[in-house]
Formats: structure tokens, sequence, C-alpha cells
């Protein structure tokens, strides 16, 4: 779809042809101010894994470092997917790791070469297309998690919050169908999911760092805490977390905000 501010040229999703998809409990929302608070309230209420909701519109998303940011109408695609695994409490922590290497995927499959940086967003030419936030939610049937999803696909570079960020549209790939992106996203996610819980961590720690853009270069961490950690990103740990290498020895980083700085050529 072309880079458009008329409405026209974004049409809204097909939920029909979801339904038709056999993606599982796949709802569509004209507007919500966010779609994992949606989500996480139908999992406190019992609602079993799978359930998917889209919102045309999100208001109030989500990020990060309590972020919160909205999309223009039918302009991305921005979705909550719930979860509740049975590998071991353990392991979760590579769920966001998961989501994004899915997303990542997915966009392969459009013709689209995407990086990840640690944890998990989404890059295009080292601008960031797609952002993920994944929550732990206390239901009477255990622990959930709720996978938040937001990716760029027309929207316009005077649309984007920040000039860090880009669109599936401003990469190039113009007229992308939503309705088809999503279920390529969707089936996707559904394959690494159950992979990983078949058991292949291994494989997805490889595969996680084979796409990680932020090894071997130099990375700020802002970490929860409120300090900071610099130094080289070096690998990533069998619990999903970031090895950065400082003047003073190896940390292991498990929450934080990565900036990149320059490429040092380690891996």
């Amino acid at each position: 779809m072309p880079v458009t501010d008329d409405p026209s040229a974004r049409p809204p999703l097909d939920a029909s042809r979801l339904a038709a998809a056999d993606l599982g409990r796949v709802e569509v929302v004209a507007e919500a101010a966010s779609t994992n608070a949606l989500v996480a309230d139908r999992a406190r209420v019992g609602e079993p894994e799978g359930l998917v909701v889209v919102a045309e519109h999100q208001t109030s998303g989500r990020g990060r470092l309590d972020r919160t940011w909205q999309t223009p109408d039918r302009a991305a695609l921005t979705f909550s997917v719930l979860l509740r695994p049975k590998a071991a409490p353990a392991a979760w922590p590579w769920l966001p790791l998961l989501a994004g290497y899915a997303v990542g995927r997915a966009l392969e499959e459009v013709g689209l070469r995407a990086g990840l940086k640690w944890p998990n967003d989404v890059l295009l030419d080292d601008l960031k297309v797609a952002g993920i936030l994944t929550e732990l939610v206390e239901t009477p049937d255990g622990p959930a998690a709720v996978v938040g999803i937001g990716l760029n696909v027309s929207t316009t570079a005077e649309e984007l919050p920040v000039d860090t960020a880009t669109s599936l549209a401003l990469a190039g790939a113009t007229g992308l169908d939503r309705t088809d992106l999503l279920a390529t996203l969707l089936r996707t996610l559904h394959t690494e999911y159950a992979a990983w819980q078949a058991g292949n961590g291994a494989e997805l720690r490889a595969a996680y760092t084979r796409a990680c853009v932020s090894l071997g270069r130099q990375v700020r961490v802002d970490l929860p805490s409120g300090e900071v950690l610099s130094g080289t990103a070096v690998g990533i740990d069998p619990d999903g977390r970031l090895r950065v290498r400082t003047g003073t020895g190896e940390v292991s980083v498990g929450a934080g905000d990565v900036v990149h700085a320059r490429a040092t050529g380690e891996a």
C-alpha cells in the first residue's frame, strides 16, 4: 500500500478472511487504548490460550519503560496474543525474543531483510519497524503471557513518533495487504512458539543470535534501575540475556533499553 494519508488507501482488515485462515480466535476491534490490556482482562477471567485481539487504531499502546504511543487508523498492525506456556517459568524470558524473531521471519517472507535489536525491536536498515511488549498476567488458571506486537505498515514519515522509526512502506514494501500480512505473522509466531514449547530452546537461541544486529556493536543499556551500562554486546546467554563486555568484565543484562553505537566487527 502506498505511503499516503488518504484513508481510502488504507482498507480495513478483512475479519472474514482471518476467520477462514485457521489462525485461532482473532478478534478485530475498530479502536482500543491498548490491546495488551484487553487481552490481559480476558486472561484474568479464564480465556484459553490463542486469543488474538487486533486494533485498527490504538490510542494508548504501552512500551518499555512505561512509554505510550498510538497508531494512525489502519496504518499498522497492532495486536496482542494470549499464551499459556507449558514451559518452565525460568524459560519465559525467551518469549519476547521469540516474538521478535518470529516477526523478523515473517518479514523475510515478504522480501524484507530484518534485524533484531536486543531484546525484541525489529529493525529495517537500523530503523525500528516493529516493537513488542510481553507482560505476565496472573490468572485463576495460573500465569499467562500477553504478547503485544506493533508493526508499522503504511505509516508516513510525518506520522512516525521518532526519527529512529520506519514503516514497511517507507522501506519500499508498498502494496502489502495487511490481512495477508497479519496471517503470515500469526502463522510464523505459532510455528516458533510450538517449536520452543517442544523443547527447541537451543535452536531458538542459535537462530536469534544469527539475527541479532546488536552483537558486535558498542551499546549503551539504560537499565530499569536508572543506571547506564556501556560496552560491547558479545552474545546471548542461555536465559536470553544480553552479554555485554565492559571495561571491568562481562555482564549479562536481563532487561534494559539498548542504544546502538558503532559496529566493532566482533560477533
